[in-house]
């Protein structure tokens, strides 16, 4: 047994059905050989990883539409992976990174309740350069800005994988901390369009930002 629960859900984006697995619910902790304590992950962050969020929901209708042909796309703390998976089905070139140890398992195994090709994983700390990783076209993730102090830390993994012709789409439930990111993206030469958007097409009433910033080579 692993040690926590899970349960299997369908959503819907971009007219396709998309079946995953995810934690049971957010009281889910199983840390035995204290990885995830050792990351800095506590047990109240440890089933975060583990859920369908409506910024995550947003993200992946981002994606559905989005431009990618012959880009290369990085997405920032995948959890269960649904905007990479959608990616993947829109046979885009992507890389989902997080740094939670069971994330890996988690987005093998929904690719596969989907019919698709195993994604391409990393596992990324934030504060910790990793060459290996490359540069892209494109940077995703959703609901990353929730401490003060990952503003930086991500403007920092920004300035490591971005190529000098990118673009950013991060999703935001409003937590207060864009702001800052958006002024150190500045200083990169980045330039934000924020739309208020329904972070979920199954609930309209439920609103968030969409932030997508732009930075162009010329």
């Amino acid at each position: 047994m692993p040690g926590f629960t899970t349960r299997t859900i369908t959503t819907r984006v971009g007219g396709h059905p998309y079946v995953l697995r995810v934690l049971s619910d957010r009281q889910q902790f199983a840390d035995p050989d204290g990885h995830a304590d050792r990351l800095g992950i506590s047990s109240a962050q440890w089933s975060l990883f583990g859920q369908l969020w409506p910024s995550g929901r947003l993200l992946a209708q981002a994606m559905s539409q989005a431009d990618i042909q012959g880009k290369r796309v990085l997405e920032i703390g995948c959890g269960i992976g649904l905007a990479s998976l959608v990616l993947q089905r829109r046979g885009a070139e992507v890389v989902a990174t997080d740094m939670h140890p069971l994330a890996e398992s988690f987005l093998a195994y929904n690719a596969a309740l989907n019919g698709l090709p195993a994604l391409h994983y990393r596992q990324l700390r934030w504060a910790y350069a990793l060459p290996t990783l490359g540069d892209f076209d494109m940077i995703i993730a959703s609901d990353v800005l929730y401490e003060r102090g990952q503003a930086e830390l991500l403007a920092n993994v920004v300035s490591r994988h971005a190529r000098p012709d990118c673009k950013l789409v991060f999703t935001d439930p409003g937590r207060g901390h864009s702001g800052g990111f958006t002024r150190l993206l500045a200083k990169q030469g980045f330039d934000v369009t924020e739309s208020r958007c329904a972070m979920d097409d199954e609930d309209v009433a439920a609103r968030g930002r969409l932030l997508e910033y732009r930075r162009s080579a010329g």
